[in-house]
């Protein structure tokens, strides 16, 4: 999609801070992190949200499941414990609507964030 943010940074059009990135998944730095560390994890396939998914996306989202497992062992998450949240919708706090999970932590986490 054209105007669409996070496709854009997938094309290569917008460089964010990335953490990884292969044919289909790119991880990137939040520029307004809740957390110590707040990576948000798309697929560069245009997906508007988790609620949009189909069965043909089974594989790319288990692997976006398996990046995200190993970003945390990566960044020292795993240990102390990480959270893995993807928004659907707006009264969810989606903002961009190109599916996308947030990998948070590094400190206690509250209930809601």
């Amino acid at each position: 999609m054209s105007d669409c943010l996070f496709c854009k940074m997938a094309a290569g059009e917008i460089t964010p801070d990335i953490v990884y990135q292969d044919d289909e998944i790119l991880a990137f730095r939040d520029i307004n992190p809740k957390a110590p560390t707040h990576i948000l994890i798309i697929p560069k396939k245009h997906i508007p949200s988790v609620a949009e998914a189909q069965a043909e996306d089974i594989a790319l989202l288990g692997k976006i499941q398996l990046v995200a497992a190993q970003l945390a062992e990566e960044l020292g998450l795993k240990a102390e414990g990480f959270r893995l949240v993807s928004n659907a919708g707006k009264n969810a706090g989606q903002e961009v609507f190109h599916l996308h999970y947030h990998l948070i932590g590094g400190a206690p986490l509250g209930i809601y964030w």
